[in-house]
């Protein structure tokens, strides 16, 4: 084998396991940021249902009707309406329900997998329920 032949041979396993190990460094920061931002997304959920139960304790027991109430009123029982947001952290948050009586209220991946493997639901109580974002999908 010619010298240009082991030059040849010696770049493309350079590059071989150069795209390897960029490959596992990629995996392990878009897993670290996952984790990042489910740990945001759990906690932001905890301040909504906390934020909605004490405005019900605040009035007689009766939810807001809209989740920007929360921000809105005076002392504001959020620092702003999550569900405005397009996205946070690679999340983002909506109250399918939000009636008088309760409320669930979601946090989803903008880009399941990509952002966060797992999805959200806070209901009326306080109750946290996480599951896999491809099964919401």
């Amino acid at each position: 084998m010619g010298e240009k032949a082991k030059s040849f041979v010696l770049i493309m396993v350079v590059i071989a396991l150069s795209a390897l190990l960029l490959r596992v460094v990629i995996g392990k920061i878009i897993e670290i940021t996952n984790s990042q931002n489910e740990a945001m997304a759990q906690s932001t959920l905890k301040s909504i249902a906390t934020a909605l139960d004490n405005y019900a304790r605040d009035n007689q027991g009766i939810y807001p009707k809209a989740l920007s109430i929360l921000s809105q009123s005076k002392p504001a029982y959020l620092d702003k309406d999550y569900a405005a947001e397009p996205s946070i952290k690679g999340y983002s948050y909506s109250c399918t329900r939000l009636d008088s009586s309760g409320y669930s209220c979601y946090a989803f991946p903008t880009k399941c997998k990509l952002t966060g493997k797992l999805a959200f639901t806070v209901t009326t109580g306080n109750l946290l329920i996480s599951e896999d974002c491809d099964k919401k999908e």
